[in-house]
């Protein structure tokens, strides 16, 4: 019972990964941190619902409608919402209009609602109709990949396109990572030396700000229903080997 969660990564260069989840007797959750925003679609008792998500800074407490069926697009990095500003979108979100079981409103345009297996069709012809953008920079950054940019161009990018930091996007991953790895069952000390971080007090300050549970909680799956997959595949980011404060 709970959160049943199933995630897929994406060969889109927009999305990073598609979900479902189905609640069962939970009625709250705690939401893990992340670093892009989202699609995600419902339906509970017979209604439809849309939502766009947006990157939040910290983990936190979230309601869930019980009995409810979701489907999920997370964006990669560097994708955003062109009707929204992405600082707007920290922190927060957007419920959409006028959702049926088969098509939502965005953008000043109705779209089909998608199924999980057709979710990049649907981010293609968003990104068609300019309803979202891409900065492939952002996402060449993250990697450490050599960049004909300053330092200043490369962090105001990020926060046009992220609404965050360029140091805020590489520490929420890397503790979503660290997570997963401690939910398959890693060891810290181990999570510590593959993620770069400096000693495992550092490592526990990271996951008690990013996402609520202490090393000892995720591995043993306790602390009640959580925002994250622990089939996921984490996401490999270069940049996460090097120590940050």
């Amino acid at each position: 019972m709970g959160l049943q969660f199933r995630t897929r990564a994406s060969d889109s260069p927009w999305v990073d990964a598609v979900w479902t989840c189905r609640s069962e007797r939970v009625t709250q959750m705690t939401s893990v941190a992340s670093e892009t925003w989202g699609l995600v679609f419902w339906r509970q008792d017979g209604t439809s619902y849309a939502a766009v998500t947006g990157p939040e800074s910290r983990c936190g407490t979230a309601p869930v409608p019980e009995g409810a069926d979701f489907t999920g697009i997370q964006f990669a990095v560097g994708t955003s919402l062109r009707a929204a500003p992405a600082t707007a979108l920290v922190d927060s979100g957007i419920l959409l209009p006028d959702v049926t079981d088969r098509a939502f409103w965005l953008g000043g345009n109705r779209w089909e609602t998608p199924h999980p297996d057709d979710a990049e069709a649907l981010v293609a012809r968003l990104a068609r109709d300019g309803v979202v953008a891409r900065d492939p920079l952002v996402a060449d950054a993250l990697r450490g990949h050599r960049l004909a940019a300053t330092e200043r161009t490369v962090e105001r990018r990020f926060r046009t396109a992220t609404g965050l930091t360029r140091g805020a996007v590489r520490q929420i991953g890397r503790a979503r990572t660290a997570a997963l790895l401690l939910t398959s069952g890693e060891q810290p000390s181990a999570v510590v030396d593959e993620l770069g971080y400096y000693d495992e007090p550092h490592l526990a300050r990271a996951l008690r700000r990013y996402v609520g549970r202490t090393a000892r909680q995720l591995g043993a799956g306790q602390g009640g229903a959580i925002a994250l997959d622990p089939a996921q595949r984490t996401t490999s980011y270069t940049s996460l080997v090097t120590p940050l404060a």
